[in-house]
C-alpha cells in the first residue's frame, strides 16, 4: 500500500470511487454521477503545501483518497480544514480509510491545520465510527438538510482540535 500526492492522471480513478458512493445516498449529497471535467477545478484547487489530495494505491491502482478542503473561505478559518475520505467499495473494511485518516491527522500540523472537520450523514455509521475512533467529537447536528426524493438526511459535523 502506498499513499502519495494525487496527480491529474489519478482524477478518473478518484471520480470513479466518488461516483460509486452516490447510489447509497448516505455518503455524499450528489444525486447524479459527476464527470472528470466537472471536477477538474476542484482537483486543481488542492495545494500540496496547505490542502493536499492524497491517494492510496494497491498494486498501482488507486483504491482510495483523502482530500483537505478549506473551511468557509475566510482568513480567520485558515487553520481549519474539512476532510473527505473515500474508499473503493471493493477495498472497504480493510483499514484503508483508517490509514488515510491517520495520515491526515498526523500531517495536519505541518499543513498549519489546527482543527479538522468532517461533514457526515447521520446514517453513515461506518464513517462516524471511523472519525470517532480517532477522537473526533460531534460538534453539530443539522436535521433534514439534505433531500433525496422524499427522504431527508441529517448531517453530523464532527471536529478534532490538534495539539
Amino acid at each position: 500500500m502506498n499513499i502519495r500526492n494525487a496527480v491529474e492522471a489519478d482524477l478518473a480513478a478518484i471520480i470513479a470511487i466518488y461516483n460509486a458512493a452516490i447510489p447509497c445516498r448516505i455518503v455524499t449529497a450528489d444525486v447524479e454521477p459527476v464527470t472528470v471535467e466537472s471536477r477538474l477545478s476542484w482537483f486543481r484547487s488542492h495545494d500540496l503545501d496547505k490542502r493536499p489530495l492524497w491517494v492510496v494505491e494497491i498494486d498501482e491502482a488507486v483504491v482510495g483518497w483523502v482530500g483537505f478542503q478549506s473551511f468557509y473561505g475566510r482568513p480567520a478559518y485558515d487553520t481549519t480544514a474539512e476532510l473527505s475520505v473515500y474508499v473503493s467499495p471493493d477495498y472497504q473494511r480493510r483499514g484503508i480509510g483508517q490509514l488515510l485518516l491517520q495520515r491526515a491527522i498526523a500531517h495536519s500540523p505541518s499543513l498549519d491545520i489546527k482543527t479538522l472537520l468532517g461533514f457526515i450523514f447521520a446514517e453513515n455509521l461506518p464513517s462516524l465510527q471511523l472519525f470517532e475512533k480517532f477522537g473526533f467529537q460531534r460538534w453539530g447536528y443539522l436535521p433534514g438538510v439534505a433531500q433525496f426524493e422524499n427522504d431527508g438526511r441529517d448531517l453530523v459535523i464532527v471536529g478534532l482540535r490538534l495539539g
